[in-house]
This record gives C-alpha cells, sequence and structure tokens, in this order.
C-alpha cells in the first residue's frame, strides 16, 4: 500500500479549471478574429471597387463634358445656326401645308352670318391644337353679335377669347367693326 503524503507547506491546487476557461475564452477569441478579418476584407474588397468603378464614371463625365462643349461650340458657329434657322422656317411651311385650311374656310362659311367676312387668320400649332388667331369685319352691330352668338355655339372652336374690337376710322372701308379673336380650332 502506498501512502501518498504532502510535505509542502500549502496545499496543492489544481488550475486545470483556469487553463480550460482560458483556452476556451481564447478559441472564441481567435474564431472571432478571424471571423472580424474575413468582414474587414470583404468590406475594403467591396470598396476598392466602388472606387474603381466612381473613377470610371468620373473619366466619362470628363469626357461627355468636353463632348458637350464642343458641340455647344459646333451649335453655336454662324453656319450651323443659319442651318438652324432655315430648319425651323422649313418646318413652320410644313406646318402650314399640314394645317386644314379647306376645313376651317368651309367651317366658317358655315358660319359666318350675312354681312360678316374674315379679314385675316393666322393658324399657330400649340402643342396637339390648333390656335386660330383672326380678325373678323361686319358691316353693322347686329351682324357682329350674331357672328359672336353663332361662333361660340360652333363645336369646332373652343376657348374663344376676344382682343379687340376696333371701328375703322376710313369712310371708304366697308367694316362698321372691326374684331381681333383668338380660339382653338379642332377639326373633328
Amino acid at each position: 500500500m502506498k501512502v501518498r503524503l504532502n510535505l509542502a507547506t500549502s496545499p496543492l491546487e489544481s488550475n486545470r479549471r483556469f487553463a480550460v476557461g482560458a483556452s476556451a475564452l481564447g478559441f472564441i477569441g481567435l474564431l472571432a478574429l478571424l471571423l472580424l478579418s474575413r468582414n474587414a476584407y470583404r468590406v475594403w474588397s467591396n470598396d476598392r471597387q466602388v472606387r474603381a468603378r466612381q473613377a470610371g464614371l468620373e473619366k466619362q463625365i470628363v469626357v461627355l463634358q468636353q463632348q458637350r462643349q464642343a458641340l455647344a461650340a459646333y451649335f453655336e458657329q454662324a453656319d450651323t445656326v443659319k442651318r438652324r434657322q432655315r430648319a425651323a422656317y422649313l418646318n413652320g411651311l410644313i406646318e402650314q401645308r399640314a394645317f386644314p385650311w379647306i376645313k376651317i374656310f368651309m367651317d366658317l362659311e358655315r358660319i359666318l352670318p350675312e354681312g360678316v367676312r374674315v379679314v385675316s387668320i393666322e393658324p399657330r400649332l400649340a402643342g396637339d391644337n390648333v390656335q386660330i388667331k383672326f380678325a373678323v369685319g361686319a358691316t353693322t352691330d347686329e351682324g357682329k353679335l350674331k357672328f359672336l352668338k353663332v361662333l361660340e355655339t360652333a363645336q369646332e372652336f373652343s376657348n374663344i377669347q376676344l382682343l379687340t374690337e376696333s371701328r375703322p376710322t376710313r369712310q371708304d372701308q366697308p367694316d362698321r367693326v372691326i374684331l381681333e379673336l383668338q380660339a382653338i380650332y379642332s377639326s373633328i
């Protein structure tokens, strides 16, 4: 039989619990360090890609601004300005040809009472609508009133505005009253 004798002045203490706890805590710390390092690398990599994409976009912006300045300089040249003005003039002529002149004159002929005539007519495209500014001469005030009443009830004309009403000062003019009107014409 063996007898264990402890001749030490203080009893033997076991540090096993401390060693196991410290090892577990160290392992958890190492695992957290690895996870955080992986996450930091992923953020750094994504940030690098975003910075590269941003640098590419900034280069594109610079190139596009240079192209815009070159185009602006081209369109400000006298020759180009003349071409644009000529194109606008030709487009205006094409729009006038597209205007249904025959239809409007037929509609005006139908609604004009006796003693009232169209002095001038000026159509203008305003978006999808045709805006007409026209002057009408009437030999009498009754003819003028009849025309205004018929014009208000006509389906082809809407948003009718009386711009001016004047009386000619010369005696040789057949009209006693000249009306300037503006309306929107729809040939439906």
